[in-house]
């Protein structure tokens, strides 16, 4: 992997390891009551806040009040119609529930779901009214068929499950209503809950044993805190029996003995006459005692009972941590190299070329005679002494004991030859121009000064800058190389094109040694000038090299 992939991987597994509180919004079922009666809506979540969705007025209408965390219609009116939300406000944010109420002008509500009885079966209608029940307020039922009184012989029970005392038939099929009145603070109620009933014919057995659909064996994965909800749903056969049920478990103790567990529970039916039934466990705050210990959900009923096991485990972030610390360490190492590489360069390149000359077959000639002609101001003129010591001596010593082929002039030419001539030629022969530069050094670009007129060697060295400077800036060859002795140079009054080079390359700095010096230390004074000298002229002398004729 990339230094740019661990980056970006970087930027990705921090991007979702961020954890921002947001709000969680579920929509449930719509009730369907008549005006004139009792209801009752209760939200999953302990202690909400209600509210009256839509328009600008959010609080609840005349008639409908919050009594133990429930919202009470007493009774519904026509005003009542709409959609009502609880809310509450957790650690992880706003999670809200909302309902719809339709009301209805009939003394019978409209049917909100249809069940069937298999033709031939005492089945049964549930009243579907808990929430009334639970108030524990005497109270008499009444069962309506197509809001008329059954006429058929029935059973209700003291939950007002309505059983038929004979077998089912065509004509039992329609629309039931439970009827529940009861007093509260000295005013009667009546609560009403409709069902569409059907009559099917199958053949198949009445009660069958629960079948899971899911889940099947669940990990859920979570982190300490959150909120979480676990599904739980079966095929529990032909028919809603009453004595079905649906529950949960935590590691063998019943969530009602848990403040953190609700649980909702609801059956339907597909167009095949197959009852399902479905249970929410929400756990509100997820603590450590309930991860990794199994949350049985326990579906029953008269053919036998079915456990699916769901399990809760903490989220592993040693994946992250460890990607994390690969990327960090992949990036160090990286800019580790670089600047290792950047500091170590000069050194690099001659161990390189130091190898490669041993190991590798000869090369072909480029057909330079010369490696570098050198190029200095003699010491007739307006530089010192020091100039021709280093151009005459210095400078040749150190580099032809690395087996460099030089150039210079007032060393090498020989006496009347065509000066122009021989220089230009021989600039051309050669694959580098060392230039040597002096605080002394003052010219123009037309190569005088006004204090006095240019000499013979004044004139010669003007012509060497021309010539090399012009076939390196055209031609990129010879590569010139900059020298400065005896302090800092003043390229104003240099060439534009030598100013050019500079500004580009920059210019290696000779420092004189003092006087008096340990040998060493002259010696480790200038190591690094000879090693950057060394790194910008060829990498193979000129002598190493297999002329092919």
């Amino acid at each position: 992997m990339t230094a740019a992939g661990c980056v970006f991987l970087l930027t990705a597994l921090l991007s979702l390891k961020t954890t921002v509180a947001h709000s969680h919004s579920v929509d449930k079922d719509t009730y369907h009551v008549s005006a004139g009666h009792l209801f009752l809506l209760r939200c999953p979540t302990a202690d909400p806040t209600w509210s009256r969705r839509g328009g600008h007025n959010k609080s609840l209408p005349t008639g409908v009040e919050v009594i133990h965390g429930l919202l009470w219609f007493l009774p519904v009116q026509m005003s009542h119609n709409g959609s009502y939300t609880c809310e509450k406000r957790g650690k992880n944010g706003l999670s809200s529930i909302s309902f719809g109420v339709s009301v209805s002008g009939g003394k019978c509500p409209d049917q909100p779901e249809t069940i069937s009885i298999v033709k031939g079966s005492n089945g049964g209608v549930p009243c579907k009214q808990a929430e009334i029940f639970k108030l524990n307020k005497t109270r008499n039922i009444q069962w309506m068929k197509d809001c008329q009184p059954v006429e058929r012989p029935i059973s209700v029970d003291d939950d007002g499950f309505m059983r038929l005392q004979s077998a089912a038939s065509e004509r039992d099929a329609g629309t039931y209503t439970c009827l529940v009145e009861l007093s509260l603070d000295g005013r009667k109620y009546t609560a009403a809950r409709s069902i569409q009933v059907t009559i099917k014919m199958i053949k198949v057995a009445i009660s069958s044993m629960p079948k899971v659909v899911l889940p099947q064996q669940e990990v859920v994965i979570v982190k300490e805190g959150t909120r979480v909800e676990l599904k739980c749903s079966a095929y529990i056969g032909l028919s809603e029996e009453k004595d079905t049920f649906i529950f949960w478990t935590v590691n063998g103790t019943e969530t009602d003995d848990l403040e953190e567990f609700d649980e909702f529970t609801h059956y339907d039916s597909d167009d095949k006459g197959q009852v399902f039934g479905h249970s929410t466990l929400t756990i509100s705050k997820v603590s450590r005692r309930f991860m990794n210990v199994p949350i049985s959900c326990h579906i029953w009923n008269s053919a036998g009972c079915k456990v699916q096991l769901s399990w809760l485990k903490e989220a592993d972030h040693s994946a992250f941590y460890t990607s994390l610390a690969l990327c960090l360490s992949a990036s160090l190492a990286a800019l580790s190299a670089v600047t290792a590489f950047l500091f170590f360069k000069v050194d690099l390149v001659l161990a390189h070329r130091k190898l490669w000359r041993h190991f590798s077959k000869q090369q072909v000639s480029d057909g330079k005679l010369y490696d570098a002609y050198v190029s200095f101001l003699h010491p007739d003129t307006l530089t010192s002494d020091e100039m021709e010591n280093f151009a005459l001596q210095i400078l040749p010593e150190e580099l032809e004991k690395h087996r460099y082929s030089l150039y210079i002039r007032g060393r090498d030419d020989c006496p009347g030859e065509a000066v122009h001539d021989v220089i230009a030629a021989t600039v051309r022969q050669s694959r580098r121009l060392i230039m040597i530069l002096s605080p002394e050094i003052k010219f123009s670009t037309g190569c005088k000064t006004e204090e006095a007129p240019l000499r013979d060697n004044q004139n010669q060295l003007c012509y060497e800058h021309k010539i090399g400077l012009h076939d390196a800036l055209t031609h990129n060859e010879p590569r010139v190389i900059l020298v400065e002795i005896d302090g800092p140079v003043d390229y104003r009054c240099l060439p534009e094109s030598l100013r050019f080079i500079k500004r580009k390359q920059g210019a290696l700095k000779w420092r004189k040694p003092s006087p008096g010096s340990h040998k060493l230390t002259k010696l480790h004074s200038n190591r690094n000038f000879w090693k950057n000298l060394r790194y910008h002229m060829p990498s193979v002398p000129a002598g190493k090299l297999q002329t092919i004729i």
